[in-house]
């Protein structure tokens, strides 16, 4: 398992590269809320981070021959920023229905992109399909300890921007950023409370931790999520490790509540999300009664990367 130290080394690696992210006050039913927004990172979210750290942390000849990925689409824009940066060719692997405003920013930053349907079964079967035929390095969404540490960075920042931090509120799709998150701050504060947070249609960890296993759920039911970065079937192997052993609890949301969420987060330009984005804060906003007690609560904003007619319909 990754450590403070392999997390800090991450941190010298995005030195320059990804921005520090602010914590700006979110004043809601006499209490405050600090949000963590990632939606102001270059690629929209926080995805930045562990891509660049792993595309950093690779051989100059593995760089050589290209990397690949398969994403609904914040992830893909992170690898797609990362090759370029560090020179090595992006090859992309996303479903066709992904928001249009994610597929047009991939292309956009120079990844070749392979569109398939749906399916994740069906992109990581093609990105490894491709990775063996041209000697490409994979670059996994999650499940990847250089993934994990260069989203622990946010850990980093949150207590030392917060040092009264008590509890930290996370989105889980396949567990990269909580894994790295609760790392970080479990390590520097082994007091604070993290807690993940998920949408009822996709609530794969909540289930998996309380199972004690991974459970996984049907590809039908967490497709219907509107939050389309945390539409994992299933928790990662790798990362499950690190939520039984740092997170505290899971917790779940409707879809109402996070179109709500978007609703409010909008509300300024600095904290505008995406359905995946506002699923931390939602669960703030309407579930304060069964979290954690808390003086000093942080909440990450994973991603803003909206679709503008999505946006336009929940503000009206």
């Amino acid at each position: 398992m990754i450590t403070l130290s392999d997390i800090q080394q991450a941190r010298d690696r995005l030195s320059g590269v990804a921005i520090r992210t602010p914590l700006i006050p979110l004043e809601h039913g006499g209490s405050t809320l600090y949000l963590k927004p990632e939606n102001l990172q270059p690629v929209g979210a926080f995805k930045i981070r562990g891509a660049y750290n792993k595309i950093a942390s690779l051989t100059p000849e593995e760089r050589s021959r290209g990397v690949i990925a398969y994403s609904s689409g914040n992830h893909a824009q992170g690898v797609a920023y990362a090759a370029r940066a560090l020179n090595s060719k992006a090859v992309i692997v996303m479903p066709r229905v992904a928001p249009a405003v994610k597929r047009e920013a991939t292309e956009a930053l120079g990844a070749e992109v392979v569109y398939v349907g749906p399916s994740g079964v069906e992109r990581m079967t093609k990105a490894e399909e491709l990775a063996a035929k041209h000697g490409y390095t994979m670059i996994p969404p999650y499940d990847d300890e250089q993934i994990i540490a260069g989203q622990g960075t946010l850990g980093l920042e949150i207590v030392e921007d917060l040092p009264d931090v008590d509890l930290v509120l996370v989105p889980v799709g396949g567990g990269g950023v909580i894994s790295g998150i609760a790392t970080a701050v479990k390590s520097l504060k082994p007091h604070v409370k993290v807690i993940g947070v998920e949408p009822e249609l996709a609530a794969d960890a909540q289930a998996s931790l309380r199972a004690g296993q991974i459970v996984k759920l049907p590809a039908e039911q967490v497709a219907s999520t509107s939050a389309d970065g945390l539409r994992a079937m299933y928790v990662g192997t790798i990362t499950f490790d690190y939520i039984r052993r740092y997170v505290d609890d899971v917790v779940t949301v409707s879809e109402a509540e996070i179109d709500e969420a978007v609703r409010t987060l909008a509300r300024n330009p600095k904290t505008v999300a995406e359905p995946s984005g506002a699923v931390a804060p939602a669960a703030w906003l309407f579930h304060r009664d069964t979290l954690p007690v808390s003086k000093a609560a942080v909440a990450l904003i994973s991603g803003g990367n909206i679709d503008p007619e999505m946006l336009e319909r929940l503000r009206v």
